[in-house]
C-alpha cells in the first residue's frame, strides 16, 4: 500500500478544487449571492455571505494543503448538510434535487477526511500531527 499513499493527496485536491474555486465565484458575485442568500430567507445575508467564503475558499486552501484536515473537513461537512438542507431541498426541482445530493456527497467524502486524515503529504503529516487510521486486516 506504499504506493498508493498520494491517493489522500488526490482525494484532497479533488474535494477542496472545487470549494477554492466556489468561494472565489462568491467573492466576485457578492451581490448576487447576497440577494440569494436574502432570497431563501437566511437572516443578516451579509454574514452569511463571509461565513460561506471563510468555508469554502478558506476551508478549501486548508484542505488543499493539509493543515488541521480533521477538523476543517468536519466543519465543512456541516456546512454542506446545512446549505442542502436550507438552499436545495426543493425536491420538485430536479436540478435542486442532484444539488442536495452533490451537497450530501460531499459531505461524505469530508467525513472520510475527518476519520482517515490527510495523509502522508500534508502538513498534517509534517508537524507530526497524524494519527494513521489503518484497516486491522492485512492483505496478504
Amino acid at each position: 500500500m506504499e504506493r498508493f499513499k498520494f491517493i489522500p493527496l488526490l482525494s484532497r485536491i479533488l474535494i477542496g478544487a472545487p470549494f477554492v474555486m466556489s468561494g472565489l465565484g462568491k467573492i466576485a458575485a457578492y451581490g448576487a449571492t447576497v440577494g440569494y442568500i436574502a432570497a431563501m430567507g437566511l437572516p443578516v445575508p451579509p454574514l452569511a455571505f463571509v461565513v460561506a467564503v471563510l468555508t469554502e475558499l478558506g476551508g478549501g486552501l486548508l484542505l488543499l494543503s493539509g493543515y488541521r484536515a480533521r477538523t476543517v473537513s468536519l466543519a465543512m461537512a456541516v456546512f454542506c448538510v446545512v446549505t442542502a438542507i436550507f438552499f436545495h431541498h426543493n425536491f420538485a426541482d430536479q436540478n435542486q434535487m442532484i444539488h442536495f445530493l452533490k451537497n450530501v456527497m460531499m459531505a461524505g467524502g469530508l467525513l472520510q477526511i475527518t476519520w482517515f486524515g490527510a495523509g502522508a503529504f500534508s502538513m498534517d503529516a509534517r508537524s507530526g500531527r497524524i494519527a494513521l487510521r489503518v484497516s486491522p486486516l492485512k492483505a496478504g
